[in-house]
């Protein structure tokens, strides 16, 4: 079996058989993790090499500072293909006594699934690590037609997001 990219003790319980929610494994390139990104945005460069470059990195991360990067996804057992996936990070702080504090990032479920509350196990995984890591709060940036989604998943509308994106960034 493949190494995990942290401890699926962390995860919640499946609801369906049929589907395995684990943590990413170096070997998951094969198994549709960039044709499922590319559903949600652009993954132009992320090679085999360069997703198992990304991926050492994290589990270095992992390694040496406790879990900090918690990519969740969800395989289907019948076609050996991911059809989910999320990220929790854990960022340390200095404020709040030095307090744990969860960023939710790409969410997606493939278009051939949705509907079937995958995207709430997801959720809810990602909530239950966070909370298991000892996070006082997690947060997540999302479109406005998704809001009504997340906050079915109990999170608030707080503030506003801003970004900066900067012309060809290294992956």
């Amino acid at each position: 079996m493949a190494k995990s990219l942290f401890s699926p003790a962390l995860l919640l319980p499946s609801n369906d058989p049929l589907l395995l929610w684990r943590p990413l494994q170096i070997n998951d390139y094969a198994k549709g993790f960039c044709s499922l990104l590319a559903q949600l945005t652009d993954i132009t460069g992320l090679t085999k090499e360069a997703y198992e470059a990304r991926w050492n990195e994290m589990a270095k991360a992992n390694d040496a500072l406790g879990p900090t990067y918690h990519v969740v996804v969800c395989e289907d057992l019948n076609t050996k293909k991911l059809v989910a996936c999320g990220t929790l990070l854990v960022e340390r702080k200095f404020i709040r006594n030095g307090g744990l504090c969860g960023h939710i990032e790409d969410i997606v479920v493939d278009a051939s699934v949705r509907g079937k509350s995958l995207g709430l196990h997801l959720i809810n995984n990602l909530k239950e690590i966070g909370r298991k890591a000892g996070c006082y709060k997690l947060i997540l940036d999302c479109s406005d037609k998704n809001v009504p989604f997340y906050e079915r998943c109990g999170f608030t509308k707080k503030e506003l997001m801003m970004a900066l994106y900067f012309p060809k960034a290294k992956l």
